[in-house]
């Protein structure tokens, strides 16, 4: 992981801040931030960028040296726009991951036809907990039950949950 100093001349990242910065090493705009650090790992520079209203970086990575070879490349609007949209696809993979980690869903066929099975899990810190639903190929709701948090949904356990008149799993 990088380490990163902020630059003692350099202005603190302010949330609360004018809406747009275009500084060498400050760029707000669009409610995004980038800052070039110092990298404490190396003699080289880190570029972190962060969403507005959040406390941690979406994205930290590694940024050009200038011509002098001792201080940063300028931040600039091109530079801005590729970090944004790479921080945005980043934030988009994390939460595709959470969503596919508590989400699942299997279709069975059974004999009232073909019917679509969800587990939902509820990462709740106090009351961890799991929906599990059937919905008909209409989307009609057939059942919900809750289950413990590592329920695992797979096709034979669906069909059974099914085929058992949607009693509740062990």
């Amino acid at each position: 992981m990088t380490k990163m100093t902020t630059n003692p001349t350099q202005p603190s990242v302010d949330p609360e801040g004018p809406e747009s910065v275009h500084e060498p090493r400050l760029w707000r705009d669009n409610g995004w931030t980038a800052r070039v650090v110092k990298n404490e790992d190396d003699e080289g520079w880190a570029v972190a960028m962060y969403r507005q209203g959040e406390a941690e970086p979406a994205l930290v990575g590694p940024w050009t040296m200038g011509r002098d070879k001792k201080n940063p490349k300028p931040l600039d609007t091109a530079a801005f726009n590729t970090l944004v949209k790479t921080a945005s696809e980043v934030l988009r993979r994390h939460e595709q991951q959470l969503h596919a980690l508590h989400h699942r869903t299997v279709s069975v066929t059974a004999s009232a036809g073909r019917i679509t099975v969800a587990l939902d899990i509820v990462p709740d810190e106090d009351d961890p907990h799991a929906l599990l639903s059937a919905r008909d190929a209409a989307g009609e709701a057939l059942a919900s039950v809750r289950v413990a948090p590592g329920f695992r949904l797979g096709s034979a356990s669906a069909t059974a949950w099914v085929e058992s008149g949607f009693r509740k799993p062990d």
